[in-house]
């Protein structure tokens, strides 16, 4: 009898977990209900804002409810992120570039969120285009010949970086290499490329659209990329990798989180439609234009960049000697 008794509870439970995830299967399909909103950690123009721009487009037209982007700049992206968090609604999401965020355990007493479990990877959208360029005054065309330079000149040469992963990329990349390169903070990252054109700057290692203007302009030479492979919009300038620099390896992850609320069902359904909409042709050739290259992927896929990103972004701490603050 006791047997019985057990079997019918647990049948009852079984019974009780199908009825919650068809209700969850049901509500990722009747989903959304209200306007959808994409929180930048950007002001308007930056390249995962028109990235947030082209998705949110694209998603209002398949969904055919308004998906709003909002832009939220300042705090290093805790602003943003304790938004979506702190508010914790299915209709509510963050897109921005990873590198924004994987360094804060190593910058930040209280984050007020725990990544793994606050800010649920959705899906990666695309790339952005970091490269290292050098003031055409230098003189120097190879990654190589940069380092040479700055072991000839050391506490001579300038660099701006962009914060966050970047700069800390960089600060890893002049610790292994014992180069004494002197950083310079600017707030406005467009004036401060573009002071390699004057010969006060002698390197940048930011976006390519923060540098492209001076380049184009011929004050500035790129002398690599980030990235593990080449980029189709500049194929012919080398990646770190290839010019045995492998402390500047950095992919400009950008994609979509949401909150932990979100179902595990409509987090696969909204991961496949966002990663769907980069894929468009059109929405390449806009995102290329901006200094991005499409890199749609599903949550599984993103998520695995993140924890690989994570993992680098200690082993640069660790050798630089910067310690969790969170």
């Amino acid at each position: 009898m006791k047997f019985f008794r057990l079997s019918a509870a647990f049948a009852g439970f079984v019974g009780l977990l199908a009825f919650a995830n068809g209700a969850q299967a049901q509500g990722a399909q009747n989903w959304p209900t209200k306007p959808v909103k994409l929180i930048v950690p950007f002001a308007p123009g930056a390249g995962a804002d028109i990235g947030a721009r082209l998705a949110a487009d694209g998603l209002s037209r398949k969904w055919g409810m308004s998906v709003i982007v909002e832009n939220r700049p300042g705090g290093d992206s805790l602003i943003a992120i304790r938004a979506v968090v702190g508010d914790n609604d299915d209709h509510q999401f963050l897109f921005t570039p990873t590198g924004n965020f994987t360094p804060h355990p190593f910058r930040h007493e209280k984050l007020g969120y725990v990544r793994e479990r606050d800010l649920l990877p959705i899906a990666r959208f695309s790339n952005t285009i970091l490269a290292v360029g050098v003031a055409s005054s230098l003189g120097v065309k190879t990654l190589p010949e940069f380092i040479e330079l700055a072991r000839k000149r050391p506490n001579e040469l300038n660099v701006m970086t962009v914060p966050g992963i970047t700069d800390l990329v960089w600060d890893g990349f002049t610790k292994a290499l014992d180069l004494k390169i002197t950083k310079v903070p600017f707030t406005n990252l467009n004036q401060g490329a573009g002071e390699m054109a004057t010969g006060r700057m002698q390197a940048t290692m930011s976006s390519l659209a923060i540098m492209q203007p001076v380049v184009q302009a011929n004050g500035a030479r790129l002398i690599a990329v980030t990235s593990r492979e080449r980029v189709p919009l500049i194929a012919d300038v080398p990646t770190a990798l290839e010019q045995g620099v492998p402390s500047l390896l950095l992919e400009g992850l950008v994609g979509m989180f949401g909150p932990r609320s979100l179902s595990p069902q409509l987090r696969k359904r909204i991961g496949d439609e966002v990663a769907e909409i980069a894929r468009q042709p059109d929405i390449a050739e806009r995102l290329r234009s901006s200094g991005q290259v499409p890199n749609p992927g599903g949550a599984d896929e993103f998520s695995a960049d993140i924890i690989a990103q994570e993992k680098q972004v200690a082993e640069i701490a660790r050798l630089i000697g910067l310690s969790r603050k969170e």
